[in-house]
């Protein structure tokens, strides 16, 4: 008798990933479920993971599969977490999720599955692959409000032929009412929001622990100092909370802003450890045409063709239209026809073919 094909599947203990066990064991797959744990230098009041791994279990457990508990957290340190830390240290602003996928769900979880006897791996991530012309490409999830392509934009052909999406083809109220319906006891269980080795903390107490603070002036376009900042490491452009500047108004500020408009940050100047303010969320200063992005990843393994495409320059943002030059295997450079927002360096800049994702790279400067 042949076997059943085996597909080991990432059991995070949120309801995306628990339905998408479910629904591979429906359509006859062997299923094995994995817990990974990736962080545990403090477990206790800020890291779910211990409450995670007991409704993981608790969904294997009423879906009637296998799961293993396994521990990346020294791989993550050494592949994500260090680099997060570099880059925050040089002023930039990367994206851990990103990393994450490239560096931890899809290369050592994926190697430990296949050592697992595994013919695929399954995640609870909102995006669809297909295969087109002899390759594998990555799609956008059908549920516009949760699609996560922009956070795989790294998975190469080799990744993603082993990677199936079952919830990538739903929205989610059709997650959550499958779980209900099968009795899942994480049906109504909340997702989960920011960066796992943070948890609920605040993120400036955060990074405390691992940079060393170096104070320094906060200036308005007029180069007037307003105030002083905590270490530039600790803000990132757009932002708009915890600045500490009272006291000070423009008037007049240029385009939306006005006495009392917010500020927000523009720039950060490292070489003089200077932050740069300014008022009015549609400050010249805080809208960008054109951005230049290194270590670039592609999809198909090769740059596509210059040429009208969108692009996502953060997550949490519509498709914008933009032209695309100089595409090599190390970068390239964009250009919007309508001012971006807060361009920021270390996010990722991920570009769109329709529904498409062709793959992307690290923001190094914008203009």
């Amino acid at each position: 008798m042949s076997r059943k094909p085996r597909v080991v599947v990432g059991l995070s203990g949120g309801v995306d990933s628990a339905v998408s066990a479910y629904l591979l064991k429906q359509q006859g797959w062997d299923v094995v479920g994995i817990f990974m744990k990736n962080w545990e230098d403090d477990d206790s009041e800020y890291c779910s993971s211990n409450q995670d791994f007991i409704d993981a279990a608790s969904v294997a457990d009423v879906i009637g599969i296998e799961i293993e508990h396994v521990n990346f957290a020294a791989e993550y340190k050494d592949r994500v977490f260090a680099e997060f830390l570099r880059e925050y240290q040089a002023g930039r602003t990367p994206n851990p999720d990103v990393l994450c996928n490239a560096e931890i769900k899809f290369k050592a979880f994926l190697d430990h599955a296949m050592r697992l006897g595994a013919d695929k791996i399954g995640t609870g991530h909102y995006a669809r692959v297909r295969k087109a012309g002899g390759r594998f490409q990555l799609l956008k999830g059908l549920d516009p409000a949760k699609d996560q392509s922009y956070f795989l934009h790294r998975l190469n052909q080799a990744q993603l032929g082993k990677t199936l999406f079952p919830v990538g083809e739903l929205h989610k109220t059709e997650v959550r009412r499958i779980a209900e319906e099968i009795g899942l006891p994480n049906a109504k269980k909340k997702d989960s929001t920011g960066i796992c080795f943070i948890g609920e903390r605040p993120f400036r107490e955060f990074l405390n622990r691992y940079i060393s603070k170096e104070p320094g002036p906060v200036r308005d376009p007029r180069g007037r100092t307003i105030g002083r900042h905590q270490g530039l490491s600790f803000y990132t452009l757009g932002q708009r909370q915890g600045l500490g500047i009272g006291g000070v108004r423009e008037k007049g500020a240029q385009r939306g802003g006005g006495e009392h408009a917010p500020w927000f940050v523009a720039r950060k100047d490292i070489e003089h450890n200077t932050l740069w303010v300014v008022q009015g969320h549609d400050h010249p200063w805080l809208q960008s045409t054109a951005l230049d992005a290194g270590d670039a990843s592609w999809v198909a393994g090769e740059p596509p063709p210059a040429g009208a495409y969108a692009a996502k320059t953060r997550y949490r943002q519509a498709d914008a239209p933009c032209t695309l030059a100089r595409p090599t295997a190390q970068g390239f450079h964009l250009e919007f026809p309508e001012p971006q927002w807060a361009v920021t360096p270390g996010q990722s800049a991920v570009l769109y073919d329709g529904e498409v994702c062709l793959g992307g790279g690290v923001i190094a400067s914008f203009a």
